[in-house]
């Protein structure tokens, strides 16, 4: 028996998660991305089973043919996931092909999708099963709790101990989860995707007070 054919698309984190599972039950796996450095270091470590792809659309479509599993893996920070796979894509698609959605979150990059619960996963839409779970990590929540809490604890201190302007004046990282600041939208991906007017953090922070 031939071993599955997985995409992945996207390189970022999740992308390469599910790469090296799948890799690691044997299937076959190739990983898009438009980033063509980041594509690089996932052939300098990926094993052999992994090949890297440039991201288009002629790329996509010729992939999803023979794909058994499409991880959408691709998640712009602020912004509204891009769709990579449309709706007329999935006629060209072997049936029982199987696709899981990560950026559902965020709209996902699969036009055909919409949030599902743990308790009704999956729907069927022109023979394709789509796995479009919100917050997947929920699965096992315990152990997504301590990951987050883990990660976010250090940040939850200094919004606490010196309140949220201060923080974010002090700490990039902060400053960057800023979305909208006394009515002015300053992230960038958040204005573009609702076509209003980008204002600098900057100029919207009240000063620091002596």
């Amino acid at each position: 028996m031939k071993p599955a054919h997985v995409l992945v698309l996207g390189a970022g984190i999740v992308g390469t998660q599910a790469a090296k599972v799948a890799a690691g039950l044997g299937a076959q796996v190739t990983v898009m991305d438009i980033n063509l450095n980041r594509l690089r270091e996932l052939d300098d470590f990926m094993p052999k089973n992994v090949v890297t792809q440039y991201s288009n659309e002629y790329n996509i479509r010729e992939a999803i043919k023979t794909a058994d599993l499409i991880v959408g893996a691709v998640l712009i920070p602020g912004a509204k996931a891009p769709h990579l796979i449309t709706r007329d894509m999935l006629k060209t698609m072997r049936p029982g092909t199987v696709v899981v959605d990560v950026a559902v979150d965020q709209g996902g990059c699969i036009e055909t999708c919409r949030p599902t619960t743990h308790e009704n996963p999956t729907f069927i839409i022109d023979d394709v099963v789509h796995y479009c779970v919100a917050n997947m990590p929920g699965a096992v929540p315990y152990t997504s709790t301590l990951a987050l809490t883990n990660a976010t604890l250090p940040y939850a201190v200094k919004l606490a101990n010196q309140g949220w302007q201060a923080a974010c004046r002090q700490d990039a990282a902060l400053r960057l989860g800023l979305n909208v600041v006394h009515g002015e939208v300053v992230y960038k991906g958040v204005a573009d995707a609702w076509g209003l007017p980008l204002v600098d953090v900057a100029d919207v922070l009240e000063p620091a007070t002596v």
